[in-house]
């Protein structure tokens, strides 16, 4: 037996990178599953899998999200809040309307879519915020995703404390993990290449994350094994940030 057979999920930005690699893990694990993003289905996307042209930030949005989820799916017992986007300017450089993008798809939308998909959750259901290493250490050239991050962190415990028994309210927050995000993060340094050597070193794991790592993670969350667990932040980085600021290829 499957570890979510019977299960229904919904998973924000299952285009590609760690929303994709949760979407098929899903499937394989026996899920019934609804994903979206902004633009039209991906061609590669299972034929099982139900798609909806969403945008997280917009209300209406949302409300045919859940509309389109009860419809094809029924009582959905998974949310997965992995929708995102990342620009890499300071405080400084920030307009606002980077503001208005940014936080209205990783903090806005997160909120609107746990709001409306709580009360039509089944009980004991299982949601997963995707959070990041740079909501707790912040990461240079990033400071809306960094904030936006960490408002995930602090809504997820909110909603785990306040929501639960019925619902399960949990956070992955993924160090290095090899996507389009990352790259553009590396290249912020003066030397890409030699920023993405020194972070390699400072990885106990001997490598970067790949967004299948993030999605084992994910559907241990979703599944009853992981009944006890709630409210928690559950950093999945290859040991980065357990070890020292010093560089460990020196000694």
């Amino acid at each position: 037996m499957t570890r979510l057979e019977n299960k229904t999920a919904v998973v924000t930005g299952g285009r590609q990178g760690i929303g994709r690699a949760i979407v098929d893990a899903f499937v394989r694990e026996g899920a019934r599953v609804l994903t979206c993003g902004r633009g039209s289905r991906p061609e590669d996307l299972p034929i099982a899998v139900v798609w909806q042209q969403t945008d997280v930030a917009s209300k209406s949005d949302i409300d045919d999200l859940l509309v389109a989820a009860r419809s094809e799916l029924g009582e959905v017992s998974i949310l997965v809040n992995n929708a995102g986007v990342q620009i890499e300017k300071t405080v400084l450089d920030t307009s606002d309307e980077d503001w208005d993008f940014l936080m209205g798809a990783n903090a806005k939308g997160l909120f609107m879519a746990c709001r409306a998909f709580i009360p039509h959750m089944s009980v004991g259901g299982s949601i997963i915020n995707i959070g990041s290493i740079s909501g707790n250490t912040a990461d240079p050239g990033l400071a809306l995703y960094n904030a936006s991050k960490a408002f995930v962190h602090g809504l997820t415990k909110s909603i785990a404390v306040d929501h639960g028994p019925a619902v399960r309210c949990n956070a992955i927050c993924p160090g290095w993990i090899m996507t389009g995000m990352a790259d553009a993060a590396f290249e912020l340094a003066k030397d890409p290449d030699a920023a993405k050597q020194d972070a390699m070193a400072r990885h106990p794991a001997g490598r970067f994350g790949q967004p299948s790592d993030i999605a084992v993670m994910a559907v241990w969350l979703a599944s009853d094994e992981a009944a006890f667990a709630t409210g928690q932040l559950f950093t999945i980085d290859g040991g980065m940030t357990a070890a020292s600021p010093l560089n460990p290829g020196l000694f």
